[in-house]
């Protein structure tokens, strides 16, 4: 939690370009002490000394310096617009305050700008400096011509209907006035026009699925996976995605659906994973060619390269076999790299006795080979040998060539280490004990048309901008999805905090009080965290209709009484109900 807070005041701070002196000088003034602003002041003080004695930066410096020098080099500005007449600005409902300014200051007073985002799917704000506000006054000023995009063929026009009627109401019948603003209902989507190149599909309000059973959180898990086992077979060349609010949720949908063995990739969900399983793989290799006289050390190393061989399977027979082998070699040099007539391996007879695994320990053995004459080179090059060896992706090769760059710069910091040293700063990452900002299969285009036939899970965060045929919206309860209305949990309200205050909201609001100009907005405690919640409703009212307008034919939303079996069923989901079934009793009639 004291990460979270230092990380959203350094975050803000820097949004608002005050630097630690700037903030303490403010605080020294005030009448009475704001404490958890004195306490960000003291971190951000202190981080940004570490950041001056390393000569770094980080991400919100990149942004600050881009603004200043835009600002304090006229000539550089202008050959910036000359060189960039135009500029487009997709997602345009993120941006920020700085990265607003920095595009301000690109296409100047008569300069051509053109914002392309939707104010309905900003749901990064919270904590964060994104903030939706900044495109809504875009969009007002007087010298903007505002077009609206409101056609679209992603969706059935069931599932066109059930979006706007959820915006509809959200904006003029939600019982908490304040969230009436989170969805706008102007333009509705309208689905394509007949001669349109990009129809939409064809309409089943039959498949539009709200189920409002009370499930437990490992019923949840189990219906779902029920509903894929049945309907998988029948739709090997469809999409379908599981979209959950949280990692830990969509972790534990992958399990039960390991466990049936029904396909299913989580790249979207466990890049963080995906990252320590890739230092773990080197740190492995490097670990064992530090120490090659190791039978443990080789095992691991056969283990990883038999997954990716094409024989290669976790624990079949064969391969259980071979390691049992591995394990009985005394001396690890009579296989590798044997004396005439020391072979261990055609002592074993294992030609005779088992063809397969004898093929499969020769060509192992020629890899361990190249691998140990590649010690000579560099760390960072011997990375990238081994890594064009170990992995076939581009986000994997392109997250190795980070880890190389890091163990180079480690080597040259530390010019007495060796092997061992190095792998242990792998291990580092692999063990989550340093967060190290990999690769996902996002960054380089996650195309949901390569994965038919088989389930992703992802969360609803990170799906937006995707679309699946058939799309599963998990948990939407009133802990996920709260409503704002009676006595409801909130993700950022500790219970062991005090009052149950949200602490990263109550520093950011004693931030700015130190530099209101106004003796009205004086803090006082508990106003942030009531507005807090106001802003977190509204994000989970956009996320949830993100959520559902990712679905092209098919939708299926459901919920659950949480771990402790006391939430409910979300406002927001129990009206999709009111809206649906209105529908479906309309659709009877005419």
């Amino acid at each position: 939690l004291l990460f979270e807070i230092a990380l959203s005041f350094i975050r803000m701070a820097k949004n608002i370009r005050k630097s630690p002196d700037q903030i303490r000088e403010r605080l020294d003034a005030l009448p009475v002490p704001l404490q958890l602003a004195e306490m960000g002041c003291e971190i951000y003080t202190d981080y940004q000394r570490s950041l001056a004695y390393r000569g770094s930066v980080d991400f919100d410096d990149l942004i600050i310096l881009a603004l200043l020098a835009l600002e304090s080099d006229e000539e550089f500005l202008e050959r910036l617009r000359y060189r960039w007449p135009y500029v487009l600005e997709d997602e345009a409902q993120d941006s920020s305050l700085l990265q607003e300014a920095i595009l301000a200051k690109l296409v100047g007073d008569g300069g051509n700008w053109v914002r392309v985002g939707d104010p309905n799917q900003a749901i990064f704000e919270t904590f964060t400096t994104a903030d939706p506000r900044y495109l809504r006054e875009f969009i007002d000023r007087e010298d903007v011509i505002n077009k609206t995009l409101s056609i679209s063929g992603r969706s059935t026009p069931s599932i066109i209907h059930l979006a706007n009627h959820y915006t509809e109401w959200t904006k003029n019948h939600h019982p908490v006035i304040e969230v009436r603003d989170a969805l706008q209902d102007d333009p509705r989507i309208k689905p394509t026009l007949p001669d349109d190149p990009q129809l939409n599909p064809e309409d089943d309000p039959n498949q539009i699925y709200l189920i409002y059973t009370n499930y437990t959180s490992q019923d949840e898990i189990s219906a779902v996976a029920d509903s894929l086992t049945r309907w998988l077979p029948d739709h090997e060349d469809w999409t379908v995605a599981v979209l959950v609010p949280r990692n830990k949720r969509g972790k534990d949908l992958g399990e039960e659906l390991k466990r049936r063995k029904v396909d299913y990739d989580d790249s979207l969900l466990r890049t963080t994973s995906k990252t320590r399983h890739s230092a773990g793989v080197l740190g492995h290799i490097l670990a064992y060619l530090s120490d090659p006289g190791s039978n443990k050390k080789l095992i691991k190393v056969f283990k990883h390269w038999n997954l990716i061989s094409e024989q290669g399977e976790k624990n079949n027979d064969r391969t259980k076999k071979t390691i049992a082998l591995l394990q009985k070699i005394s001396h690890l040099e009579d296989f590798i790299s044997p004396d005439p007539g020391k072979d261990w391996l055609e002592e074993l007879d294992m030609q005779s006795k088992d063809s397969e695994i004898f093929e499969i320990l020769i060509e192992f053995r020629e890899e361990v080979r190249k691998w140990q004459a590649s010690v000579l080179l560099p760390i960072d090059q011997l990375v990238l040998t081994l890594a064009q060896d170990f992995f076939s992706e581009p986000n994997e090769l392109a997250m190795a060539h980070k880890l190389a760059i890091l163990l180079r710069q480690a080597s040259n910091s530390n010019p007495s280490w060796r092997l061992p040293q190095l792998t242990e700063e792998l291990n580092v990452i692999a063990r989550n004990e340093r967060k190290f900002l990999g690769f996902s299969a996002q960054d380089s285009g996650f195309d949901p048309e390569q994965y038919k036939g088989k389930v992703v899970i992802t969360t609803m965060h990170k799906a937006k901008g995707l679309e699946w045929d058939r799309v599963y919206l998990m948990s939407v309860n009133n802990y996920n999805f709260p409503s704002g209305v009676g006595d409801e949990g909130y993700i950022a309200e500790k219970w062991f905090i005090r009052d149950k205050l949200n602490l990263q909201a109550e520093t950011l609001a004693q931030l700015e009080t130190a530099f209101s100009s106004n003796d009205y907005d004086w803090y006082q405690e508990g106003d942030a965290t009531k507005r807090a919640r106001i802003d977190y409703v509204r994000e989970r009212l956009r996320l949830l209709y993100v959520g559902i307008t990712r679905a092209k034919k098919e939708l299926v939303i459901t919920w659950n009484k949480g771990r402790r079996k006391n939430q409910q069923v979300a406002l927001s989901f129990a009206e999709l109900g009111s809206i649906w079934e209105r529908y479906l009793n309309y659709l009877v009639e005419h």
